[in-house]
């Protein structure tokens, strides 16, 4: 497991589609903004997302997959990345408890956060429904008490009649709301079915110059 200082982070959902990449590569974004040196991490061999984390922070993004790699290289791994860095932000895959077919939590985004020992931020749908949030959020919490979940962002908010409702609901499950996010059409992310489109691929992409040893593109470890 990480020993090391490097303050840390994964983003993670109930499922996918959540808002996952959204969210983290926007945190990522803002946090560079802030003359931050981020390291960007991605749960899973997906190559597709650390291209928007690169174009996010300047900095190569890096996977970090069980299954591939086995567990005991996560966190080598991890360290290697963000090295020199300020912060790391997690991108993860799937669902939260999503791994492995037929293999426990191997490969999951769970795992990966207790091998780091890192607080897991959820990213929830809260589109059609209210009061159902906090039955859904006290199930990820209470799965596994190894995973230590440090709050909840809400995404498709619709109103601000319905945040007060989703945050009301929350109050008795106990994690705290760090945000909400409403629906924005013009934020979307384009997928088609093998995911996102590809950075490379979309018109008006802001490029950032690299920073540290990290260059601005996408890649693996």
């Amino acid at each position: 497991m990480v020993t090391s200082s490097v303050p840390r982070l994964v983003v993670a959902a109930p499922s996918s589609g959540s808002g996952k990449t959204t969210v983290a590569t926007g945190l990522m974004a803002a946090l560079a903004a802030r003359g931050l040196a981020v390291s960007p991490h991605k749960v899973g061999p997906d190559y597709i997302d650390p291209g928007y984390h690169a174009l996010a922070t300047g900095r190569l993004g890096r996977n970090l997959d069980a299954y591939l790699c086995g567990p005991e290289l996560v966190a080598p791994l991890f360290l290697h990345g963000a090295r020199g860095c300020d912060i790391a932000v997690v991108e993860g895959v799937m669902g939260l408890y999503d791994g492995a077919a037929g293999q426990g939590e191997l490969a999951s985004t769970a795992q990966v956060a207790k091998l780091l020992r890192a607080p897991v931020v959820l990213v929830v749908d809260a589109s059609s429904q209210s009061r159902s949030v906090a039955a859904l959020v006290h199930g990820f919490v209470s799965w596994d008490p190894e995973v230590r979940i440090g709050g909840v962002i809400l995404n498709k908010v619709a109103s601000d009649r319905h945040e007060a409702l989703l945050r009301e609901a929350l109050e008795s499950v106990g994690v705290p709301v760090l945000g909400a996010l409403r629906r924005a059409a013009p934020v979307e992310t384009p997928s088609r079915h093998l995911g996102l489109v590809p950075v490379a691929e979309r018109e008006g992409r802001r490029g950032r110059g690299g920073r540290g040893d990290g260059r601005a593109g996408h890649g693996r470890l």
